[in-house]
C-alpha cells in the first residue's frame, strides 16, 4: 500500500484515533480498506467488560489493523458506536468511533458480534449491570450470571465490505433513531482504546501492506496486548470470494462466536428488516 496516494497528509494514528467523537478527521484516502477478515472473538475477561470490533485504521505505512478487543465503558450505561470509513466523492474519510447512551450510526458495516451493521445485539445496561446475549458473545467458562439469548437475524445481503458509499461501498443511511443519536453527548475512546491502536500502529504484521489483509493478530482478549492469552489469528477473509448471504457462515464456529445462533431471512426492498436493540432481558440466576 502506497503512502503516496493519501491525498492530504496523513495525522497520526492516535491523533486520528482520539479525535472527537463523529469528527471527520483530515485523513483522505483514494484506496478503499480491505475487507473485514474473519476471526473468532477471544473470550470475554470478565463482566461488565464490553467488545470493541476490530478495524482497519491509516497510518504511515498505509492501512493496518486493529484488533478487536474487550473493554470497559468510561461509565456503566454507555456503550460503543464503532467508527468507519465512508466514501466521499472519491476519497474514503474516516469517521471516528464513540461512546454514548445509544448505538449510533456506524455505516452498516458488518463488524460481527453482535455488531450487525445496525445498532447492538450483544447485550444491554440493566441499571449498573451489563447483560449478555449469549448467542452472540463468547463467554467460555467465566463466570457471569447476567446473560440471555437472542437469535440474531441477517440480512442475507452482508458481506465484509469495511466501507460505505461509492461504488462498491455498502449504501445503509441512517435511520431516524441513528441520526436522534448524533444528539446525545459522546465521549471519544478510552485512554486503554488509544493505547491499543497505538500499539497495532507500530506492529508491523498488523500492516495490509505485509500480512495482505489476513492480519496474525486479529482479535486480543486484553487491549494493548498482543501477544498474551486470548490472542486470535485471522480464520479467513472473503477477498474476491464473497460468500452470497451469511448462512454460508452459520455453521462455521468462530463466524459471529462460538455457539452462534444466526438466522437468515429473505432482503425485502425498501424495507430494513431491524428490531430494537434490547428485546428479551430474561436472565438466568
Amino acid at each position: 500500500m502506497r503512502t503516496t496516494r493519501a491525498v492530504l497528509i496523513v495525522l497520526s494514528a492516535l491523533a486520528l484515533f482520539a479525535s472527537a467523537a463523529r469528527a471527520e478527521v483530515l485523513i483522505r484516502i483514494t484506496t478503499p480498506p480491505p475487507p473485514l477478515p474473519i476471526y473468532v472473538q477471544p473470550v470475554i475477561p470478565g463482566p461488565d467488560f464490553i467488545w470493541v470490533p476490530g478495524y482497519w485504521a491509516w497510518g504511515e505505512f498505509g492501512y493496518f489493523w486493529v484488533p478487536g478487543t474487550w473493554v470497559r465503558a468510561p461509565a456503566p450505561g454507555l456503550l460503543w458506536t464503532p467508527g468507519y470509513w465512508a466514501w466521499n466523492d472519491g476519497i474514503y474519510v474516516w469517521r471516528a468511533g464513540y461512546w454514548g447512551p445509544r448505538v449510533g450510526f456506524y455505516g452498516g458495516v458488518n463488524y460481527g458480534f453482535g455488531y450487525t451493521g445496525v445498532g447492538y445485539y450483544g447485550g444491554y445496561w440493566r441499571d449498573r449491570v451489563f447483560v449478555y446475549n449469549t448467542a452472540v458473545t463468547r463467554l467460555g467458562s467465566v463466570q457471569i450470571t447476567n446473560v440471555y439469548t437472542k437469535t440474531v437475524v441477517n440480512n442475507v445481503s452482508v458481506t465484509k465490505v469495511s466501507y460505505n458509499g461509492g461504488p462498491n461501498g455498502l449504501k445503509t443511511q441512517p435511520t431516524a433513531q441513528e441520526q436522534a443519536a448524533l444528539q446525545d453527548k459522546h465521549l471519544p475512546p478510552t485512554s486503554v482504546q488509544s493505547q491499543h491502536h497505538e500499539g497495532a500502529s507500530k506492529n508491523r504484521a498488523l500492516f495490509a501492506s505485509v500480512n495482505h489483509g489476513r492480519p496474525g493478530i486479529t482479535a486480543t482478549a486484553k487491549a494493548a496486548d498482543f501477544s498474551g492469552q486470548g490472542v486470535t489469528a485471522t480464520r479467513g477473509t472473503y477477498g474476491g470470494q464473497r460468500p452470497a448471504n451469511m448462512h454460508d457462515l452459520a455453521g462455521k464456529k468462530g463466524a459471529h462466536g462460538d455457539g452462534a445462533k444466526i438466522a437468515t431471512v429473505p432482503k425485502q426492498p425498501h424495507r430494513n428488516p431491524r428490531a430494537p436493540q434490547h428485546h428479551d432481558k430474561k436472565t438466568n440466576p
